[in-house]
């Protein structure tokens, strides 16, 4: 089985940030890419963030500047350094990655952790 568990939400002041964290564990082979995305209540989940294995990074429109994905692929985590937030960027973080399980390695699953509430006030 493989796990993605996140950490680092909470709730921040407008113009103020925030680090996320979420980590991969259980019979991985191969991660591949890896994001982050959001949905915010009565909205529909949206991408935030990706990056490849080799970093190629792409963001959405509303974050470009403000906030910046990373990966350590020797520790299976990636990170969302979120600064400038907004009030608009209140919603549920959920991290997501493409992953070989090494029962299978030829196919990659798509997993979910289980999100991170972020809470700019204004």
């Amino acid at each position: 089985q493989v796990h993605l568990v996140e950490s680092g939400g909470g709730l921040v002041q407008a113009g103020g940030s925030l680090r996320l964290s979420c980590a991969a564990s259980g019979s991985i082979f191969a991660i591949n890419a890896m994001g982050w995305y959001r949905q915010a209540p009565g909205k529909q989940r949206e991408l935030v963030a990706t990056i490849t294995s080799g970093g190629s990074t792409n963001y959405a429109d509303s974050v470009k500047g403000r906030f910046t994905i990373s990966r350590d692929n020797a520790k299976n985590t990636e990170f969302l350094q979120m600064n400038s937030l907004k009030p608009e960027d209140t919603a549920v973080y959920y991290c997501n990655a493409e992953i070989k399980d090494i029962r299978s390695p030829l196919k990659s699953y798509n997993y979910w952790g289980q999100g991170t509430q972020v809470t700019v006030s204004s």
